[in-house]
């Protein structure tokens, strides 16, 4: 679309004087927003600001209550996502909308299944799905399950799925959280894209810096109004948080250390192949030995002879490319996918305990997807207390679930740790991420744990819940907590850690020094662009 065209265009989106009330609480109060075509118009704002309520009113989830939807220049009014798809919307959410147990295809042409004498065309789906994935740099298997892909690979998916479907204006929430600095690139280069070719991004997110250099224009929420619409030539990332929630930027960084000599988690040549479920080694093989010989047979690895130590009061950041085996790592740790080699928990051999028995013995877990892994939605904050601590106190007594004490305990938890919510029997489906992340993280620091694994524990959290976060778990580690941290926030690992490993295709291929490596650097060994050298 050309400059002379883009001038003359009505705006893709103009949101007039939204409202949105919930018993209780008003989402959304007077929202302002126009969206020029051909652009990309970033939201930023708080959890709990309101961008998530009024992303669902202009992708007809949800109806306002007063106000008016422009597309295009002609007003609109949707009553379902349907609706919006109608006249070109499109939304890719931060918790992705696709069925685990169907292949990439079948979740991308899922509702607009292209047809041929009645019957699915396949051909044509696949067909239309490489055309669009060449075009925009989306590379996916279409006959993979996407129960099989990384978090990444399903971002891609939802792309994708949204494209398909013909979408001109795509919102995308949160579309970096799981990118390391080239992938953003790379997005961000596919995102030019798709601009220059007329179609309109709305892109929500909580990395300014990124925001800054996407975005040709921004408009801020605060306490689901807007504060401000400014262009990223006029403002700085700090000027942004201040408008956001009244403060400077936070930064993750990790002061004096509080290393001790004690080793509280020793991992010890774990090993896992694909498609797997071997958990005892052969006979007369030695487990240090047991990768070496699988590489020798042309086996594909998940977890390739992975060894480290965290001790007390330690924070080693693991980085890597999402779907590098980081998730399988985890599942290794905490019992939940077999692995070869062995797992030490303040000197007992754990490797084939159960599950429950390590979280009995002090394993606590950020999970990294808060609604798959960490939360049952439909249910109140006090039972998501009780989750993964049914067995201990204050949640147990007896035989039974000790109600009382577990509800005192929640309230000292959204205490502690800032949950805003109207009371502990509301369903954690109604609180923000950020609160929803606050109320896990509360719960897993609980019952003084000796060990946290912390996957991604600020995933799209706003600056003032990272910064909560970050100060949890410092303390906690100047407590003597050991921690094994991965997230994709590069900055966040390499303010918090101690100690950096870099996984790249199941492998540990480099140890760094926090101290001394540049996000830049840290992504290069995290391609393998940069070859490191592990000490073993």
């Amino acid at each position: 679309m050309s400059a002379d065209t883009l001038a003359t265009a009505k705006p893709a989106v103009e949101l007039e004087g939204i409202t949105k009330r919930f018993p209780g609480v008003v989402a959304n109060h007077d929202i302002r927003i126009t969206v020029e075509p051909g652009t990309v118009h970033a939201i930023v704002g708080e959890n709990g600001a309101g961008k998530s309520t009024l992303m669902k009113i202009l992708y007809g989830m949800q109806k306002p209550d007063e106000g008016t939807i422009k597309v295009n220049g002609a007003e609109v009014s949707f009553r379902t996502p349907s609706d919006a798809i109608g006249v070109g919307i499109g939304m890719v959410h931060q918790h992705f909308m696709l069925a685990d147990n169907f292949t990439v295809l079948e979740n991308i042409v899922l509702g607009a299944e292209p047809k041929k004498a009645g019957l699915l065309d396949l051909a044509a789906a696949r067909r239309r799905i490489t055309e669009l994935a060449g075009a925009h740099g989306l590379r996916v298997d279409p006959d993979k399950r996407v129960e099989d892909l990384g978090v990444g690979d399903r971002q891609r998916v939802e792309i994708l799925k949204v494209l398909y479907r013909g979408a001109r204006i795509l919102i995308l929430d949160e579309p970096t959280a799981v990118l390391v600095p080239q992938e953003v690139e790379e997005l961000f280069q596919n995102l030019r894209q798709l601009k220059s070719e007329g179609l309109t991004v709305i892109f929500i997110s909580h990395k300014l810096d990124e925001v800054l250099d996407i975005a040709d224009a921004i408009t801020v929420i605060r306490r689901g109004t807007t504060v401000a619409s400014v262009l990223p030539s006029e403002v700085t990332a700090r000027r942004l948080a201040e408008l956001m929630v009244g403060s400077e930027l936070p930064t993750p960084e990790t002061r004096e250390s509080t290393v001790t000599e004690k080793v509280a988690l020793r991992v010890s040549h774990l090993t896992m192949e694909a498609d797997g479920n071997r958990a005892v080694l052969p006979k007369g093989t030695s487990a240090a030995g047991y990768a070496e010989t699988l590489r020798a047979e042309g086996r594909r690895l998940l977890l390739d002879d992975v060894s480290f130590d965290i001790h007390e009061g330690e924070i080693l950041g693991v980085a890597g490319v999402e779907g590098n085996g980081q998730t399988e790592l985890i599942e290794a740790i905490m019992g939940l996918r077999p692995a070869i080699g062995g797992v030490q928990l303040n000197g007992d051999d754990i490797s084939s305990w159960s599950t429950l028995r390590r979280r009995e013995a002090g394993i606590g877990y950020i999970p990294e997807d808060r609604h798959r892994q960490g939360l049952m939605l439909e249910a109140s904050l006090w039972e998501n207390r009780v989750l993964g601590h049914q067995t201990r106190r204050p949640a147990r007594s007896g035989i039974w679930i000790n109600r009382r004490a577990a509800k005192a305990d929640t309230e000292r938890i959204v205490k502690d740790y800032d949950v805003r919510t109207p009371g502990i029997d509301t369903l954690a489906l109604a609180l923000s991420g950020g609160n929803q992340q606050k109320l896990i993280v509360g719960r897993e620091m609980s019952g003084e744990p000796k060990f946290l694994i912390a996957a991604h524990p600020t995933r799209g959290v706003d600056v003032g819940a990272q910064a909560a976060i970050w100060d949890h778990l410092r303390n906690a580690r100047a407590a003597g907590l050991a921690v094994l941290l991965i997230s994709a926030d590069l900055d966040e690992l390499i303010g918090l850690s101690d100690s950096l490993r870099v996984i790249y295709r199941g492998r540990l291929v480099a140890g760094l020094d926090p101290s001394d490596v540049t996000p830049e650097q840290l992504g290069g060994y995290m391609t393998g662009a940069i070859a490191g050298t592990e000490e073993t």
